[in-house]
């Protein structure tokens, strides 16, 4: 058969595949993609020599066949002979190593007797001062840990636990599941989580209380995506405590970009793969303010009287449990202005903003002091 023939055939098998994914049928679906990835490497060897941006692109296209196979023996082996005896382009090159990796750290997983989810999120960002593969190391930290708060919650609003305003996870819930960084396939700069499942037997944990890793990431999915929507009914369903509500509303406007350091954050797993990626943009940071006003309660900022102003400045101090943030503004010489009645703020919201940008909707009073309403990050 001509290559024609079997990169035809390896595509249909590959939307087959697909197909029985989203389906939930992960068996089948490793099969397809298998049969796939063994015609397209047939197509590879019809190849004319001469060819080598079609080689290149076939080659990639066969390991990641592979890949998604769970057969990481032949993925391994069909990389390492392209890279080794074949006179690929060089775009191809870097994408074969940064698989090879990615095969690597899923045998090592398997190697380590460790369970994880079926299905990773991917995070995307992309834009400004990202890179294809390269970004700030503080901007990539950032998004880490407010992914991380995100799954965090997610778990503890699965388990039915009262909303936590200060401090981090309980030792508990740290211990029961683990969220893991991986490294994700080639693209924009990209990372992968994937949840370790949980150690129900070893910490005497009631298994009926405890939400699988599979839920768990499915909910995770639900929650950013219905943050991001226009639309306030599918958050109040997918959430309908409002204080939870509240919560994710603002971690999810803390990964979304203000158009500064970065324009996009995509988030999209196979567990959801039907609906599509999810796409953080400035404008959907806008959407979800306007659902966080929606939301708001009266507080006692809002009957004080006085004037509603915004500051922009370095987030400085921080103490909840007294009730204060501290931010400096340098208006032509430096300010350091405290707001009070910051106690609704949440630490996971407020943590990752320390000594960075930030913007504060407050109220000044008459009498110059300063009352807090909202905070947000000027990424």
């Amino acid at each position: 058969m001509s290559w024609a023939a079997q990169h035809g055939r390896s595509e249909e098998l590959a939307s087959s595949a697909e197909v029985a994914a989203r389906n939930g049928e992960a068996a089948q679906a490793e099969q397809l993609y298998r049969a796939a990835a063994d015609a397209e490497e047939e197509a590879f060897r019809d190849l004319d020599p001469n060819k080598a941006r079609t080689r290149g692109i076939t080659a990639v296209s066969v390991v990641s066949l592979y890949y998604k196979s769970k057969d990481f023996m032949a993925a391994q082996t069909f990389a390492c002979r392209c890279l080794a005896t074949e006179n690929l382009p060089g775009f191809a090159v870097p994408q074969l190593q940064n698989l090879l990796q990615t095969v690597w750290g899923e045998q090592a997983i398997a190697a380590a007797g460790l369970k994880f989810a079926k299905q990773d999120v991917f995070v995307a960002v992309r834009g400004g001062e990202v890179l294809t593969g390269g970004a700030p190391l503080d901007l990539i930290l950032r998004k880490v840990e407010e992914v991380r708060a995100i799954f965090y919650r997610t778990i503890e609003f699965l388990m039915n636990r009262p909303l936590r305003m200060r401090g981090g996870p309980s030792q508990e819930i740290q211990q029961l599941f683990r969220p893991w960084l991986f490294q994700a396939p080639p693209g924009s700069y990209q990372f992968a989580v994937r949840l370790e499942d949980a150690k129900q037997l070893e910490l005497g944990i009631v298994q009926s209380t405890t939400p699988l890793a599979e839920e768990v990431t499915r909910k995770f999915i639900e929650i950013v995506r219905s943050a991001a929507s226009d639309t306030e009914e599918a958050m109040t369903i997918v959430v309908p405590d409002q204080g939870y509500r509240t919560t994710f509303l603002k971690l999810a406007r803390n990964l979304a970009p203000t158009g500064q350091s970065y324009s996009e954050l995509e988030i999209r797993s196979e567990i959801q793969s039907r609906s599509g990626p999810i796409i953080l943009a400035p404008a959907a940071r806008k959407i979800i303010n306007e659902s966080i006003k929606k939301g708001q309660t009266r507080s006692s900022a809002e009957r004080i009287e006085g004037e509603e102003v915004p500051l922009a400045g370095v987030l400085r101090a921080v103490h909840l449990d007294e009730d204060w943030i501290e931010i400096t503004i340098n208006d032509g010489g430096e300010r350091h202005i405290r707001i009070e009645k910051a106690g609704d703020a949440i630490d996971d919201v407020v943590g990752p903003m320390m000594n960075r940008q930030v913007t504060v909707d407050a109220i000044r009073s008459v009498a110059g002091k300063y009352f807090f309403r909202d905070i947000e990050a000027f990424e």
